[in-house]
């Protein structure tokens, strides 16, 4: 296994079925990045690009992954950040920081998506009865709307 410090990128339409060692593919239709493992493993490691997974950076001239990538799920369970085409390796997390980082992200995505189930009328309404309690501007704006 050797480990990969260099990387390169290549934006693509399609990420390919044969990903090369060292290079990470970005599509920016699907809102993805793609590479091999970074230890040399020759594992595919998918990071989906969405407000609830990982953040792609592309500053012109380098790209950066956002949060860490921690591939719990491979035997090598490696662990690194994608930074200016770069590898930063991190430390090896326990189970228990596994879970809480799974049960974060699971709640992290409940919240993001739960308002998309909700009529946006009760959130509007919601919003200016917590509003009223606390007084103030939505208390002005509801007397006004009620007059």
């Amino acid at each position: 296994m050797t480990k990969a410090t260099a990387l390169k990128h290549e934006f693509v339409e399609f990420i390919p079925y044969d990903l090369d060692e060292g290079t990470v593919y970005v599509s920016i239709r699907f809102a993805t990045a793609s590479h091999k493992c970074c230890c040399g493993c020759g594992n595919k490691v998918v990071t989906p690009i969405r407000p609830t997974d990982w953040k792609l950076i592309f500053d012109g001239k380098t790209i950066s992954l956002d949060p860490s990538i921690g591939n719990w799920s491979f035997p090598c369970r490696s662990h690194y950040w994608i930074r200016n085409n770069q590898t930063r390796w991190a430390g090896e997390w326990s189970a228990a920081e596994i879970d809480a980082g799974r049960a974060h992200d699971q709640t992290a995505k409940q919240h993001y998506f739960e308002p998309a189930k909700t009529d946006p009328t009760n959130l509007i309404f919601s919003a200016a009865a917590s509003a009223e309690k606390a007084g103030g501007l939505w208390q002005r704006v509801k007397q006004w709307w009620q007059s």
